[in-house]
């Protein structure tokens, strides 16, 4: 069985208080994206599971224990309460690591679909969703990969009808000097609760320009240690981005275009950098 998991981009992120668990609550629109990975689930060669990774990736992420591909299988056995039978995963990296693109957590959740379907298991999507959920907080949105608000520490999600992107431009730049882990940047963050009230009560997606509540908390400490991604920025805004903020945690910077031609013409004038070009959509991808 062959896979694609994708990438999102976060439109907005609030960072609105520490919990008593040591998590954050936030509010973000996340938004599914066309930049992709490949996994391949298939029955082992072999008596025993196997774990694979291609591609150019952090050290870290060849440790096999600590991946979160092979974390969400072991979820997903924990689920149905029996030892899966055995498998050879293998994933080809893509999507840049460090970037605030959901990459890892997107090859957890395809894996735990994708084994899901190659073995029968039946579960459905809520099922699914409980399961990647306990991977981690941004996961379960991979299960549904449409436009949603996401709230609590990430799991919370609803559906956002967001009209106003369909076929927009969009560019994603990833300085390839650049790396930012989720802890860096939650360590720099100061909480603050929404001013005006919730995203849920009702801000007009409707629209370009997008509203101005949909700001990134994390710029104001990542910029002033990592100034490179604040020109990056700056310069994306200059090329014309209807909307332009980091994604997530960064290193990553999106930028939102009328049409993706001008997303690939901006793209163009952008150096050292990872880059994906591609068009939104308002619905369901995959």
């Amino acid at each position: 069985m062959l896979l694609f998991p994708n990438a999102k981009i976060n439109i907005g992120l609030r960072i609105l208080r520490r919990r008593p668990d040591g998590y954050h609550d936030i509010e973000s629109l996340m938004i599914p994206v066309g930049w992709c990975d490949i996994l391949e689930i298939v029955p082992a060669q072999g008596s025993r599971s196997t774990f694979t990774l291609l591609g150019e990736v952090p050290a870290d992420m060849r440790d096999t224990d600590n991946n979160l591909v092979v974390k969400g299988l072991k979820a997903l056995e924990r689920y149905i309460g029996r030892e899966l039978p055995p498998l050879d995963v293998y994933l080809s990296k893509r999507i840049p690591t460090g970037a605030g693109l959901g990459g890892g957590s997107s090859d957890a959740t395809f894996a735990i679909m994708g084994a899901n379907r190659l073995l029968g298991l039946g579960l459905n999507e809520s099922e699914l969703a409980a399961v990647a959920s306990g991977v981690g907080a941004d996961c379960a949105f991979f299960v549904y990969n449409r436009p949603m608000l996401a709230q609590g520490i990430g799991e919370i999600l609803t559906p956002v009808d967001m009209p106003v992107l369909e076929g927009r431009g969009i560019l994603i730049a990833k300085p390839a000097t650049e790396a930012v882990s989720t802890r860096e940047a939650y360590a720099g963050v100061t909480p603050r609760e929404l001013e005006g009230g919730s995203l849920a009560a009702g801000a007009p997606f409707t629209a370009m320009p997008l509203p101005r509540v949909l700001v990134n908390d994390f710029e104001q400490s990542i910029f002033a240690l990592r100034p490179e991604i604040a020109r990056l920025k700056e310069h994306i805004a200059e090329t014309g981005a209807e909307y332009c903020s980091m994604s997530g945690s960064g290193a990553s910077v999106i930028g939102i275009y009328p049409t993706a031609k001008m997303a690939e013409e901006a793209a163009a004038t952008i150096n050292d950098c990872e880059i994906y070009t591609g068009s939104l959509s308002s619905g369901p991808i995959n």
